[in-house]
């Protein structure tokens, strides 16, 4: 197995071990969880990457890492492990920014999930190819169109606040992975411009939500 995979699965098999954890320990779900309160007023920014690595629920945890050991490949393949490591980092951090100042006065708001660096390895990956189809339930379709629609769920789910789940985080992590693809590899900008600006149009539509909203 190559250094790229085994770094797919470190990321999947740490994240299940802390999910799990969290599953059954509450102090520790807790104290890792993201909070607006604990990181504006008790200064724990260690939260912003750490709530990555818990999950609502089993079902959370397993759509999160599929869609990481589904996508995550090929992106490894086009850019390499230490950039995909900093892509998929750096929007969790994004997706959590946003979450943040989302929420900034709401001192109750918490969330945990892997969705903003999720997000971001998806639209990466969907920008270097496009046209690659993916089945989702069964039924083929470009990925360009599954990025849209992943999004188009974020929507709905921030709109009626779906269970403790960062949906904002989706924003965040989608903007960062569509940037840092276009810098890694800025020759994808002329040769998939045309699926890229419309993957960015629900981008910039959540966008307007979010500011709309708060």
């Amino acid at each position: 197995m190559d250094l790229g995979n085994l770094l797919i699965f470190a990321i999947i098999i740490i994240t299940a071990i802390t999910s799990y954890i969290g599953f059954n320990n509450r102090q520790f779900f807790d104290r890792y969880k993201f909070s607006t309160y604990a990181i504006l007023e008790l200064k724990q920014y260690d939260r912003m990457l750490t709530a990555a690595f818990l999950h609502a629920d089993l079902m959370h945890l397993l759509f999160n890492m599929l869609t990481l050991y589904f996508f995550a490949p090929t992106l490894v393949f086009q850019i390499g492990p230490v950039k995909f490591l900093i892509l998929y980092l750096a929007a969790i951090i994004g997706g959590n920014t946003v979450s943040l100042w989302m929420y900034r006065r709401d001192s109750i708001y918490t969330a945990i999930g892997a969705s903003g660096g999720v997000c971001g390895v998806l639209f990466a990956s969907i920008a270097m190819s496009p046209n690659s189809l993916i089945g989702f339930f069964f039924i083929p379709m470009p990925g360009w169109v599954f990025g849209i629609l992943y999004l188009a769920y974020s929507v709905y789910g921030m709109k009626k606040s779906l269970g403790n789940i960062g949906h904002a985080a989706h924003l965040g992590g989608a903007v960062v992975g569509l940037l840092l693809a276009i810098l890694f590899i800025p020759q994808i900008l002329l040769v998939h411009g045309y699926f890229i600006a419309l993957m960015s149009m629900p981008i910039i539509a959540l966008g307007y939500f979010v500011y709309k909203e708060k």
